[in-house]
């Protein structure tokens, strides 16, 4: 089924509104526009260093992937019948809640503790808004890709920087919500 031009009009002002409201929340933050060493890089390959969270992409980038397939399986399930392009702005509105709190004082404060984070300061809004734009991409797979693709894909990542840096999104999450003294010894190294 087509999606009315007004209806998909309305959506893509939405996504931009999400976008926006989050790069200016950010901003009343206090966050940095871009990294503060002053440049920009594509990557930023040492989860340990300053630039992390700050240039165009980390290795966090996966796990904002792995945000917007998680998302489109989800607001698929609750609403089949809602136009992908409002699912994409739901998903959009999400992650930007998400950015927005991830860069709380307290959340920052939070991550500082763990092993891998000593250093955080949270995000630039330029890596937030790509952060954003990750989770897009990860949400348009999804659409594409038959489901045990995508599966696969999740599972590839999750894998893929859990050998490289000793973390990922099911790692985050838990120490997010109840840190385990046995992940922080093995993320530092012990």
């Amino acid at each position: 089924m087509k999606t009315p031009p007004r209806t998909l009009t309305y959506a893509i002002v939405a996504t931009l509104a999400f976008v926006a409201v989050q790069a200016f929340v950010l901003y009343l933050f206090g966050q940095p526009p871009i990294c503060t060493c002053g440049y920009v890089k594509l990557w930023e390959g040492d989860v340990r260093s300053s630039g992390n969270s700050q240039h165009l992409s980390d290795w966090y980038t996966f796990s904002h992937i792995i945000h917007g397939i998680a998302f489109y399986g989800l607001l698929k399930l609750a609403f089949p019948r809602m136009p992908a392009a409002w699912r994409l702005a739901c998903a959009v509105g999400l992650e930007a809640c998400w950015e927005t709190i991830e860069n709380t004082p307290t959340v920052i404060q939070h991550y500082r503790k763990q092993a891998l984070a000593q250093g955080y300061i949270g995000d630039s809004i330029l890596n937030s808004m790509c952060d954003n734009l990750s989770m897009m991409a990860g949400f348009a797979f999804a659409s594409r890709a038959r489901v045990w693709t995508t599966i696969g894909l999740v599972a590839a990542f999750e894998l893929f920087t859990l050998v490289c840096i000793r973390d990922n999104l099911t790692l985050n999450i838990v120490n997010l919500i109840y840190p385990v003294e046995a992940i922080a010894r093995w993320q530092g190294g012990s």
